[in-house]
């Protein structure tokens, strides 16, 4: 039934007002199997060596040999053989030989399913290459692909896989999980829309979170008309209908235009407040040089009255000359410390606050 739903054109499954795709993330999750950094399967592997199999599966090479068969035009094992040896290894204590015959089976018979009692090369292949994730997400698209192209048949695919996949995305509230109206499938699914599917967030799949635009929405409805849903579209099961979650394109656009004008306009400020600051800071540089020159001089002015009184005409030209320096330089110091403290509160007062709210309004993502 959930073939029905298959968009082979796009490789998705596609229902009234959303769709749903496999991914190799959600796989290795489903799995609890990290993709490995291997290269995948891709059939073009030559057939393994006996003594390959032999360590692997702790069996004698002469029982590899005699059981080696051809069956539908691919050599392997037949399943038989492999549980009577499997079955036997417990009797015998050895774990390591039934542990790896026993994954043996699981990949012929269960992950990658071909001839019925049969585990082909292909299965054992993937075994000794130990990266099966990707593999099982192509035998999907493949086994999906195949059986909508013929229109009938059986799907030769992980078929536990693929429910469990989809039931992952299904409701999990009781009115969707005890049915108790008793809808068969197709009811239940063509009832559900875009709200009332379990999306993976951040914990399952990572940070890519993200929400569907208007546009998006508005095509795949058109999809599902051209695609001909099987089934006819039946009354939401959620009590209340909620909107979808989309962004109209022109919000998102103005949004993004406001965003970037309060970005500049913090920049600018920033700088502002930058120049400011430097400012501040020569400043204080120049006070402190004036100061530390004004020192000196009332140092040497100090040391000149110490000196025994003499009368103004016989009082050395330099020294008046001096003291004319340090009664301008004070006058001056005096001057620009007023002027300096006027400054820096005209700076705080005007551009202080509004750095402060430009980083309350714009924080950087």
């Amino acid at each position: 039934m959930l073939v029905q739903f298959y968009d082979p054109l796009y490789r998705c499954f596609t229902f009234p007002d959303y769709q749903l795709v496999h991914t190799l993330e959600e796989y290795a999750h489903l799995l609890g199997i990290p993709v490995s950094s291997r290269v995948p399967f891709s059939g073009l592997e030559e057939i393994p060596r006996s003594h390959l199999i032999v360590e692997a599966l702790n069996l004698k090479k002469s029982e590899i040999e005699a059981h080696w068969v051809n069956k539908g035009g691919l050599f392997g094992f037949p399943s038989d053989f492999l549980i009577n040896e499997a079955t036997s290894f417990p009797q015998a204590g050895s774990v390591d030989a039934f542990e790896g015959i026993f994954v043996l089976l699981i990949y012929g018979l269960a992950l990658f399913p071909n001839i019925d009692g049969f585990v082909d090369i292909n299965a054992i292949r993937l075994f000794l290459i130990g990266n099966h994730v990707p593999t099982l997400l192509g035998d999907m698209y493949f086994s999906l692909h195949l059986r909508k192209s013929k229109g009938e048949g059986t799907i030769v695919y992980c078929i536990p896989l693929l429910y469990k996949w989809f039931i992952s995305h299904l409701p999990q509230t009781p009115a969707f999980m005890e049915n108790r109206q008793c809808l068969r499938w197709f009811q239940r699914l063509m009832s559900l829309t875009n709200d009332d599917i379990v999306w993976k967030g951040r914990s399952e799949l990572g940070p890519c979170n993200c929400v569907a635009l208007e546009a998006y929405t508005l095509w795949v409805k058109k999809r599902a008309l051209e695609l001909k849903m099987p089934y006819p579209c039946e009354r939401p099961m959620s009590m209340v209908v909620v909107e979808p979650l989309t962004l109209p394109n022109q919000d998102v656009e103005e949004l993004e235009d406001a965003l970037a004008k309060m970005k500049q306009e913090k920049d600018m400020w920033e700088e502002r407040f930058r120049a400011m600051s430097k400012k501040h800071e020569e400043l204080q540089l120049e006070s402190k040089d004036k100061d530390a020159l004004i020192e000196l001089l009332e140092d040497r002015v100090i040391e000149r009255q110490r000196e025994p009184e003499v009368s103004s005409s016989s009082m050395p030209q330099p020294y008046v000359a001096w003291k004319k320096i340090v009664d301008q330089l004070v006058l001056e110091k005096t001057q620009m410390k007023d002027s300096f403290e006027t400054e820096i509160r005209r700076i705080q007062r005007k551009y202080a606050p509004l750095a402060r709210s430009s980083d309350i309004v714009v924080r950087d993502p």
